[in-house]
């Protein structure tokens, strides 16, 4: 009998998933001009007090450069091909990037007191932070601009993730 194979997707802690779709956007606007928050928001479909939070973390991090008052909101602090995925998953996400922290949920397991998922996950994790050490914001932009018109509307896209979340 053949095995079934499900498709089945990554997912993210929700912080570093709404700093990606921020960062993401602000690497598409003009580096001059500040986005304000209220824009950042309805643009990515990121809840205006919870992206608060997330750019933060990004300011913290010394990706976003942000500026209060009239005209004021966030722009990238480096050039998109500056800032990999990584550093945006690192600052949205402190506690996940634990180098020891256990599939299993059994706290921390390593070499020496592994888990029995411990081989498989460690390969799989060091795939997933090869690639986001490598991808940048640059690359984002770069595949976007190769699948322009072939992607789903802005609005399509934000009314799919509101089907994902009820």
């Amino acid at each position: 009998m053949k095995a079934r194979q499900e498709a089945w997707t990554l997912h993210l802690p929700q912080t570093a998933e709404y700093g990606l779709r921020a960062l993401a956007h602000l690497a598409t606007q003009d580096p001059a001009v500040a986005v304000s928050a209220r824009t950042l928001a309805r643009e990515t479909g990121v809840p205006v007090h919870y992206l608060s939070k997330v750019m933060r973390r990004m300011v913290t991090a010394g990706l976003v450069r942000a500026s209060k008052g009239h005209g004021g909101g966030f722009c990238l602090a480096r050039a998109p091909a500056e800032i990999a995925l990584g550093d945006v998953l690192a600052a949205g996400e402190p506690s996940a990037a634990s180098p020891n922290r256990c599939a299993f949920g059994w706290g921390t397991c390593d070499a020496r007191h592994p888990c029995p998922l411990h081989g498989a996950w460690s390969e799989l994790k060091e795939s997933a932070q090869a690639w986001a050490r490598s991808s940048t914001l640059a690359d984002v932009l770069a595949y976007a601009a190769r699948h322009r018109g072939r992607a789903p509307s802005r609005a399509d896209a934000l009314a799919q993730l509101g089907k994902r979340r009820r």
